[in-house]
């Protein structure tokens, strides 16, 4: 995704609500605790869709070493400024990484995949971090669901939510086995996980 072809992913207010201490907190005590639970990140994490960094300086005090990736240009440089040792940021399209096949031990996907847009992208976006897992690597994450109050936040970004009905299957076109997909109780979101065989 060129981020000149695309439409701007985030909005201002949205962008806002990504940076605050609200969202961070969130990531913190919800998000991350949900999504990965007990499983191993290990040594070497890359994290696509990185935004404002709330879940990478999250992510960066639980692992050793985190390659984050973000695709709008003042975003990663923010971050990039704003990162400290054992994070390393680098402004690109999440589906074409510059990384080459079997780098990392897990790949972090939040709250991004409804901003990718289309199901083709998605789809290739999958695949292609399938590609740079290891063997045996995690893909952990989770995403938004198609809510009058998500779509609000949304007004004029990009907001293809995908279906977490449909996403085992999508996970299992792209490469990866033992998909699990699971919706919160309040109907908000989903958290999703699958690893590369």
């Amino acid at each position: 995704m060129n981020p000149e072809r695309y439409p701007r992913a985030v909005n201002d207010e949205h962008l806002r609500f990504c940076a605050s201490a609200e969202w961070a907190e969130t990531v913190e005590r919800v998000l991350l605790p949900w999504a990965v639970g007990a499983r191993r990140l290990g040594d070497a994490v890359l994290e696509v869709g990185a935004g404002p960094g709330l879940v990478t300086e999250a992510l960066a005090r639980r692992v050793p070493w985190l390659v984050a990736v973000e695709l709008d240009p003042a975003l990663a440089a923010g971050l990039g400024r704003r990162s400290g040792g054992g994070v390393r940021v680098v402004r690109a399209d999440a589906t074409r990484l510059p990384f080459a096949g079997g780098r990392f031990s897990a790949v972090a996907c939040f709250t991004m995949l409804h901003h990718v847009p289309s199901v083709a992208l998605q789809d290739r976006l999958l695949a292609e971090l399938r590609r740079v897992l290891r063997p045996g690597g995690l893909l952990a994450g989770s995403d938004g669901m198609d809510t009058p109050a998500r779509r609000a936040l949304h007004v004029g970004d990009v907001f293809l939510p995908a279906d977490p009905a449909t996403l085992p299957g999508r996970l299992r076109a792209a490469g990866f086995a033992d998909p699990e997909v699971e919706v919160d109780a309040g109907g908000d979101r989903f958290r999703f996980a699958a690893t590369r065989p």
